[in-house]
Parts: C-alpha cells; sequence; structure tokens
C-alpha cells in the first residue's frame, strides 16, 4: 500500500517540482514498469513473459494517462481519494449489474460514499478543480476495469507485464499528439523511472504475492489505507494542507465503502 500511495506523491512531485510533462511521466512509468515486472517473470520462472491483452492495456493506459494529468491540478491527498473511491466504486456497479445484493447496512455504506464523493466535489473555495476531478475519476474508472478483467487472468504479474508492453505504442502516441508541451529534466526522468519501477512493477508483484495470503474482503479493506497514506506523504515530503471538506470527505467515502466491503456477503 505503501508503493501504491508512492505513485501518487511521485507522480504530483514530478509534475509540481521538476520540468518533466504529463505525457513523457506516463510514457517513463510504462516503460520501466514493464522491464522491471519483465525481469521479474524471467527471474522467476524463465523466458517466456508473454500475457495481457490489448483491452486490458487500454484500460492500464487509460488509468496511467488520466493519473498522469489529474495531478497537475491535484494534491497527493485529494487524487488518491478520489482514484481509490472510483475504483471500488466501479467494482461494486459492476457487481451490482451481474446481479449481487447488498444488505441493509452495505447499502448504507454506499450511499455515504456518494454523499462523500458529492461534498468534495460540491462547489466552492476548498472544491479541487473539476477537470482534474474529472480525469482522475477517469483513471478510477479505468483502474477498477482493469481489476476486473485480470482477476481470472491466470499469472497477474506475466499478465501484467504483457499489459504494459501492450501500453507503451499508446504512449507514444500520445507523447506524438503532446509534441509542443513535452518537456523533462532528470529529476522528472529518475521520478517517473521511480514510479514505474519501484512503485508500479515492484509494488505489483509484491502485490499479487501477497493476496494469496489474503481474504477478498481483507485484501479489499487494506486498500483503504492508500488515500491515509498519500495524505500523510503529501503533508510530510509535499507541505499539503489537509482541508476540512477533504477530511469529511474521505471519512464518509472511506467508512461507506469499509461499509460495503467489510461485510461482503450479499444477498442474491
Amino acid at each position: 500500500m505503501i508503493a501504491f500511495a508512492g505513485n501518487s506523491l511521485l507522480c504530483r512531485l514530478a509534475l509540481q517540482r521538476t520540468g518533466i510533462d504529463p505525457a513523457s511521466f506516463t510514457g517513463i512509468r510504462l516503460l520501466s514498469g514493464a522491464l522491471t515486472l519483465g525481469l521479474i517473470v524471467r527471474l522467476r520462472r524463465g523466458p517466456d513473459v508473454a500475457g495481457g491483452n490489448w483491452p486490458s492495456a487500454l484500460a492500464l493506459f487509460a488509468y496511467a494517462a488520466g493519473f498522469s494529468y489529474a495531478y497537475l491540478s491535484l494534491t497527493a491527498a485529494t487524487g488518491a481519494l478520489l482514484l481509490f473511491g472510483a475504483v471500488q466504486a466501479t467494482m461494486i456497479g459492476v457487481g451490482l449489474w451481474n446481479g449481487e445484493r447488498l444488505r441493509p447496512l452495505q447499502t448504507v455504506g454506499l450511499l455515504g460514499a456518494f454523499a462523500g464523493l458529492g461534498w468534495l466535489l460540491l462547489p466552492g473555495l476548498s472544491a479541487p478543480p473539476l477537470a482534474g476531478s474529472t480525469m482522475m475519476l477517469g483513471a478510477g474508472v479505468a483502474w477498477g476495469v482493469y481489476s476486473l478483467r485480470g482477476r481470472c487472468a491466470g499469472d497477474a504479474t506475466a499478465v501484467t507485464t504483457g499489459n504494459f508492453l501492450r501500453a507503451l505504442p499508446m504512449a507514444a502516441v500520445l507523447g506524438l499528439a503532446m509534441f509542443g508541451t513535452i518537456g523533462f529534466d532528470r529529476a522528472g526522468i529518475l521520478y517517473a523511472v521511480a514510479s514505474g519501477a519501484i512503485a508500479s512493477g515492484l509494488g505489483y508483484a509484491v502485490w499479487y504475492t501477497a493476496l494469496r495470503g489474503l481474504k477478498a474482503t481483507s485484501a479489499a479493506s487494506v486498500q483503504l489505507s492508500v488515500p491515509v497514506i498519500a495524505a500523510l506523504g503529501g503533508i510530510l515530503f509535499l507541505g499539503e494542507a489537509i482541508s476540512l471538506r477533504l477530511a469529511v470527505a474521505a471519512v464518509a467515502i472511506l467508512g461507506g465503502i469499509a461499509l460495503v466491503i467489510v461485510d461482503k456477503s450479499p444477498a442474491r
């Protein structure tokens, strides 16, 4: 979870304090992540790193690009909260669409989470920028779709490696389309490499290994810590402040989602 929160901190730090642009950050992150994951798979089982598919790669790229552009204007804490909320809402929504039913307490939690999201985005002086918020919510939906597609994909690390590789041409197209705004420096490149190789590549590999020993509810619950870790990191390393609106919204969103996923035995 520290690695996942680290992605928010590294991206925000790079875009706020270096000369790198979002398209370059996205491309370098995906490339370094693909190389790291490919090396892990090769060391573990040999030269075959085939896996993944193009629809999942598109969802991965949409997440990575939306994530980068959103952090042009969002704080680390706000971005992580919006991302996490959108991911969980997408996965819960798909479950409901497929016929799952929520218990009364879960329904209260879901309504509370949406109320918290609405409160966070309500117009006002302390509301996060609409454009950045929309892009991060879109990134969260894309990551939720990616997660749902990968639930039964077999070797998750190998599949993720293939998807990272397939996402690279998409990142190249984005770079060409945004050529006039391209910019980077040594520090920005280092942050992007750290995001891709450590926070993404190694982070995903460790997470998939840990999942083997976790129940589904435990795995979902522990992800509640990501926005909190990102918020603490934003305070310590970026000098960001936590507004009352963000604090109230975080309690409503994370608490509401916790009610949904902890009591994960919906009636049908």
